[in-house]
């Protein structure tokens, strides 16, 4: 009994616990909401569901959370052959639909055609794009750290590179699943994490540019599939299909209203707890905000905003302390994954951004959802537990160190690694960027005969 608690020490004591806690917590007060939303179906199938994907998802913590990110993203062949080769399972007979979307596997429907009740009601099913998200994070992050430690992030033919990657697999899963939704995120992702790496400001520019234009000569040319369009329109103009294209955002409308500041109590919501085809529509996946709204009031939808502040505030502090570049943008890319997220899902509740089809993470249904996040977040973990153990190799006492130690044991470990190289010394990629290099108040660091100056 010593030795396990032992370990289970050693292993909390490893790993980001205020990131966990947050995301722990996060996942069970999501468990409460789809409890309550789910409670008139007269089933407890969809809290435990939600349950195993957070309990498979604190494994999936624990593991990746002593995984070095940059030794798995070399085998950068093999990531990118799962990717392809996870989102094409969709062609398979494993493939589902759902709202339109072929963006599901799971058995459920070669139970039917066999006739095997068992898995006709396999309960469990996995999106594709969600866990491929995350390898492509750190398959990107690997792509620009390479790019930008050669300072190659501003001609044409090395932007092109991440740029085309990003394509592919965003064209991949409109063009098999037509998950429009999930394609966006990649997008963003990709925005944030180009932005981070310090890629020329024109290029940006000329890529949103561009983007916009395409948008709108779609727009124009009447080229979005009628659904696409109706759901723009009734953003626009609420009153557009009132009983149609707009019919669940008004429903998530009026019951985020009616909860006022502490809503109607929890179990107790009219549309939540009513079985009515007239209450609010997907209400323990794409809704989930509405329903928390109407039964626990403003005081509830602040407390979701405050923990998913909470983790991207995390992810992006150990972003900044990362002991190298690819670190730090895998750490920039989970962050921006959640922000998009939930900018898009709470957007989508409050009627200010169509209907897209993303879930509220952390808080809404999705088995496979969770524990994608969970595994995402044992990577940030990891680059925290890494960018710790960097310090205290470089300084010889175990306290807790500061900023300025922290900027020491990066640069020193970094300029380990530029004395290995052949070439002539180069700027490390990260130091003419950060902000807390100034002119003045400069302090001298020697490592190994070489002087670097850091405020």
């Amino acid at each position: 009994m010593g030795r396990v608690r032992e370990t289970l020490h050693d292993v909390l004591r490893q790993t980001d616990a205020v990131l966990l806690a947050l995301c722990v917590a996060s996942t069970l007060y999501g468990m409460v909401l789809i409890a309550s939303a789910t409670s008139f179906r007269g089933t407890l199938k969809y809290v435990a569901v939600q349950g195993l994907g957070l309990l498979i998802g604190l494994v999936l913590y624990f593991f990746l959370s002593s995984i070095d990110v940059f030794a798995l993203a070399k085998q950068w062949k093999w990531l990118l052959g799962f990717n392809v080769g996870f989102l094409l399972l969709l062609l398979t007979p494993f493939g589902q639909s759902s709202g339109g979307n072929r963006a599901w596997l799971g058995v459920n429907s070669i139970g039917k055609k066999l006739g095997v009740d068992f898995l006709r009601y396999f309960p469990i099913t996995v999106q594709p794009a969600e866990v491929v998200k995350v390898f492509f994070i750190v398959l990107l992050a690997y792509q620009l750290a390479l790019l930008k430690d050669r300072r190659d992030l501003v001609r044409f033919e090395n932007v092109i590179q991440p740029t085309a990657h990003t394509a592919f697999m965003v064209g991949l899963i409109v063009v098999i699943s037509g998950d429009a939704g999930s394609a966006l995120v990649y997008l963003f992702i990709f925005i944030c994490m180009v932005f981070a790496a310090g890629m020329a400001k024109r290029w940006l520019a000329l890529g949103l540019g561009g983007g916009a234009a395409a948008f709108l000569a779609v727009w124009h040319l009447d080229l979005l599939p009628s659904y696409m369009r109706d759901r723009f329109l009734a953003v626009l103009d609420h009153s557009y299909q009132p009983d149609d294209a707009g019919f669940q955002q008004t429903r998530g409308l009026m019951a985020l209203g009616s909860g006022e500041l502490t809503g109607q109590g929890l179990f107790h919501g009219a549309q939540t707890q009513s079985s009515n085809v007239w209450s609010i529509p997907e209400r323990q996946t794409d809704f989930i905000f509405s329903v928390c709204g109407e039964e626990l009031g403003f005081l509830g939808c602040a407390l979701i905003i405050v923990l998913l502040l909470a983790i991207v505030v995390r992810c992006l502090l150990v972003a900044r302390d990362a002991a190298t570049p690819m670190e730090s943008y895998v750490c920039v890319g989970m962050a921006g994954m959640l922000i998009f997220q939930t900018i898009a899902n709470i957007g989508m509740c409050l009627f200010l951004m169509p209907v897209i089809g993303l879930t509220l993470p952390f808080f809404s249904y999705g088995g496979s959802s969770v524990v994608t996040l969970f595994a995402a977040m044992g990577f940030v973990s990891g680059i925290k537990k890494r960018t710790v153990v960097h310090c205290h190799a470089f300084c010889r006492h175990g306290h807790r160190l500061g900023r300025e130690k922290a900027l020491a044991a990066r640069v020193a470990d970094q300029l380990k690694n530029l004395e290995r190289e052949a070439s002539a010394p180069r700027t490390l990629p990260f130091l003419h960027k950060a902000p807390f290099f100034t002119k003045n108040n400069r302090t001298t660091l020697k490592k190994g005969g070489t002087d670097f100056e850091y405020r």
